[in-house]
């Protein structure tokens, strides 16, 4: 933990405002604070904001892209059969070396936590024991939020042992998959296990739920029913949730009523779903991202998550959130102005309160991490993914980048202008 004052903010709504960071913790936010002796930065009146968040990570998995080969066909079964093809030749030391460097790659475009499904479906708990000497190693620069995720199914795979035994090592979230148990039923049954084990030790729930373009996977539902009757409100979040693109107006709308009286988190995965779901249909074709505009508007909490990054599911990506955000706001048709800004709060604001995360914001008495951003705005930062100038952790400089000049040639003659306020 650090000191530092940060002069000449910009925080979209405020302009020319200083930020002391004292013992890692911000004490001041005003006008024109005096130079205390600690370092300072001049932000220059670019936009500063909280770190970002992906709300939904798939950490074991990641950097493996053509690991034992490629997924041919795209599809979400050939990559979770990919992954079952690799889970044996899986070493600590890779696991480990992959997910280091991912941390590296979010730490470097402003993301400061991260939570990650880890897979307890398999023989052994090789991953679980991996990422969590990651989350300790790298806990200065990076938060990360572990789910105990039964990839398999939970009565498919037989790894409810497992699961028990990863939260008993330090994982800190329960998670599920209903729709790829072998049956409906089963689906069901493992949502009520699931939910009970989450009430008993008062954890967190975190569901895969209806990852399908089937529009009749209604897993959702009996999640939520499961979280009414255990008194597990605002603590469960449904990932994905893509049957519900799919789904009829009418049921959609008793659904949404059930998720609210819940207070049921919301994490899409705007990369992946519009690239895994709809892969069966001719045209039209479907993009499967679950209803993320009626769902803010309906006031429920959104946070995007990344979920793969070159990996058996995912060719691409470079654990950049504000390329997550900004395929949201076009896929889901939320090109106006608050609705922008909301896809903006679903990669920072709103997702640390779906991860419960405490101290979060920027705000007298929070964790004094931030980043300061080449841009004006919300709306901006969405539309260029701007360079990352700073990003303090705790008060401390973790990660910094030079501004990018940008070159344009008019008429012959060399120019460098700054893109960002000049249209």
């Amino acid at each position: 933990m650090s000191d530092l004052l940060i002069k000449n903010c910009n925080l979209g709504d405020r302009q020319n405002t200083d930020i002391l960071i004292k013992n890692g913790v911000i004490t001041e936010i005003s006008d024109d604070l005096p130079q205390n002796g600690c370092p300072e930065i001049n932000a220059k009146n670019y936009f500063v904001t909280s770190p970002f968040i992906d709300s939904h990570f798939h950490m074991d998995a990641t950097l493996s892209y053509g690991l034992p080969r490629i997924n041919k066909s795209g599809t979400l079964l050939e990559g979770i059969q990919l992954w079952g093809e690799l889970k044996p030749t899986l070493t600590k030391k890779a696991i480990k070396a992959r997910a280091r460097e991912l941390c590296k790659w979010a730490i470097a475009r402003g993301t400061l936590s991260i939570r990650s499904h880890v897979d307890v479906s398999g023989d052994n708990l090789l991953a679980v024991e991996s990422l969590l000497e990651i989350r300790e190693e790298m806990k200065e620069f990076i938060n990360l939020q572990l789910v105990a995720f039964p990839q398999d199914g939970l009565l498919r795979a037989n790894c409810l042992d497992n699961l028990i035994r990863s939260l008993d090592m330090g994982v800190d979230v329960i998670g599920g998959i209903p729709h790829f148990e072998r049956t409906m039923a089963d689906g069901t049954e493992s949502i009520k296990i699931l939910c009970e084990l989450a009430e008993k030790r008062n954890l967190l729930v975190d569901m895969h739920c209806d990852e399908s373009d089937d529009p009749l996977s209604r897993h959702v539902e009996m999640l939520t029913y499961h979280t009414n009757r255990l008194r597990l409100n605002g603590r469960v979040a449904g990932s994905h949730l893509t049957s519900m693109h799919s789904m009829d107006n009418y049921y959609f709308s008793k659904l949404i009523a059930l998720m609210l009286e819940v207070d049921l988190n919301i994490i899409p995965n705007p990369l992946i779903n519009i690239t895994i779901q709809g892969k069966h249909d001719v045209y039209p074709k479907r993009r499967g991202m679950t209803r993320v505009p009626e769902q803010i508007k309906a006031g429920l909490n959104v946070a995007f998550g990344h979920d793969c990054v070159l990996d058996p599911w995912y060719p691409l990506g470079s654990h950049d959130m504000l390329e997550v955000a900004h395929m949201a706001l076009h896929v889901a048709h939320m090109t106006g102005a608050d609705d922008m800004k909301a896809c903006f709060d679903s990669v920072t604001s709103t997702a640390a309160k779906v991860l419960h995360l405490d101290n979060y914001g920027l705000q007298k008495g929070n964790n004094g991490d931030l980043v300061i951003l080449q841009c004006k705005d919300q709306i901006e930062a969405l539309r260029l993914k701007p360079t990352r100038l700073f990003v303090i952790k705790k008060g401390k400089v973790i990660s910094s980048a030079k501004p990018t000049d940008y070159k344009l040639n008019i008429g012959g003659k060399a120019e460098f202008t700054d893109l960002i306020f000049k249209k």
